[in-house]
């Protein structure tokens, strides 16, 4: 059977293409990237609450036991306790950034986390409709905007598929590459896309703890969904959607 062979070497060890470490920017002295997206000065943010405190203990083995890909959701909310737990689930800071760094609750090649998380909510209790951006340093959502028919467009942008604009939440992260660029070069490209596994096998855990699905989506219109959360889709772009809600017992 035909295969591609580019595509296979893509998955391989990129330290064997023996890439030039020396020229990255790292190297070269440059400063690291900031850790987040800038915050306009005139946004509109949102305080989260703390993510653990309310929350009851999840028995690990159950979540693994139990996960499953959801595509059904009830119509009841969630709470900005659970969702912040989400978030910090996958995507919380620990302790205070040090020399460009930030450790989270996910692993990422060289602690370089170029992942950013939006969400497009639709039911959770205290927020608004809209499109926000998660902001990990402050534990806080910032708006980014209110689209006509986000359900719609959200379903449109991923080929069609209702659930993602059924969800009390989907998660839509996107992808700043330069921030692993900086220290891999073009070894960065392999390790981003592991980054985003981790960081939606959380979210699968986080989810069957408080009584919540998701199931992961890969196939989307590059484009609409780019447009839904406002990426550039050069410098920033679409790289996993994950849609969220309550499920029946």
């Amino acid at each position: 059977m035909p295969h591609d062979i580019a595509g296979r070497e893509f998955l391989k060890d990129n330290v064997r293409m023996q890439i030039d470490f020396s020229v990255t920017d790292q190297s070269r002295g440059v400063p690291p990237p900031p850790l987040q997206k800038l915050v306009p000065g005139e946004a509109r943010v949102v305080d989260l609450p703390e993510p653990r405190r309310s929350l009851p203990r999840a028995d690990l083995a159950a979540a693994i036991a139990h996960r499953e890909s959801r595509r059904v959701f009830a119509r009841e909310k969630l709470s900005l306790e659970e969702l912040s737990f989400l978030l910090w689930a996958t995507q919380g800071i620990r302790g205070a950034p040090v020399a460009g760094h930030a450790l989270r609750n996910v692993p990422s090649a060289g602690c370089r986390h170029s992942l950013e998380t939006y969400l497009a909510v639709f039911r959770v209790a205290g927020l608004e409709t809209g499109i926000y951006r998660y902001l990990p340093l402050t534990n806080q959502l910032l708006l980014v905007s209110q689209p006509e028919r986000l359900a719609e467009k959200a379903a449109r942008a991923a080929l069609g598929q209702e659930f993602a604009g059924a969800s009390a939440v989907t998660f839509i992260w996107t992808t700043i590459p330069y921030r692993t660029e900086w220290r891999y070069g073009r070894a960065s490209y392999k390790v981003i896309a592991l980054d985003a596994g981790h960081v939606c096998q959380n979210l699968y855990l986080a989810c069957e703890a408080i009584g919540c699905g998701t199931c992961a989506i890969a196939a989307y219109d590059q484009e609409l969904m780019d447009e839904l959360v406002g990426a550039d889709g050069g410098d920033e772009f679409v790289i996993y959607v994950a849609p969220v809600g309550k499920v029946s017992p």
